[in-house]
């Protein structure tokens, strides 16, 4: 695991649990450039009533705004939780070139989120995509998310 790996993670793991204490689902995702931040958001699915404001999404589309372009090539994405297929097929069509996650599919399915449990390994191969996946990063971390979400006095999965 790259120590770059490491701190990036740690800024979506900081921006799911902001999320997390506002009533939000426990994701978050930074986008990065050449070492520099360009996006970090998370997850706004109960604020906006927006049922793809997923993390990953919601730092697309700041990065996107931010960097006046819709082609993210170059860029790394930094989730909390493996991206689901929505927000796979998003760093696909932006062409993203790497995706770091945290925990994996079944683990947000596992604490009640209504996920299709495909992995993001299945997903490049099926579209014969040559994004880098990197996944497990600072995984207990990122369940530790969850776990203190749960406790709140009202989680709300969807």
């Amino acid at each position: 695991m790259k120590n770059q790996d490491i701190k990036f993670m740690r800024f979506a793991i900081e921006k799911a649990a902001q999320g997390a204490r506002k009533g939000q689902a426990p994701f978050g995702s930074c986008i990065v450039k050449g070492n520099k931040v360009i996006a970090c958001s998370h997850n706004l699915v109960w604020k906006n009533t927006d049922i793809t404001a997923h993390a990953e999404i919601t730092a697309i589309r700041q990065a996107c705004k931010r960097l006046k372009r819709v082609d993210l090539s170059g860029c790394v994405i930094y989730s909390t939780c493996e991206p689901c297929p929505m927000c796979f097929a998003a760093c696909h069509w932006a062409r993203i070139s790497r995706i770091v996650f945290g925990c994996a599919i079944k683990d947000a399915k596992r604490y009640g989120f209504n996920e299709l449990p495909v992995s993001n390994l299945d997903l490049r191969k099926l579209a014969k995509n040559r994004i880098r996946i990197t996944p497990a990063v600072l995984v207990r971390e990122n369940i530790k998310l969850f776990d203190s979400w749960q406790k709140q006095a009202r989680p709300r999965a969807y």
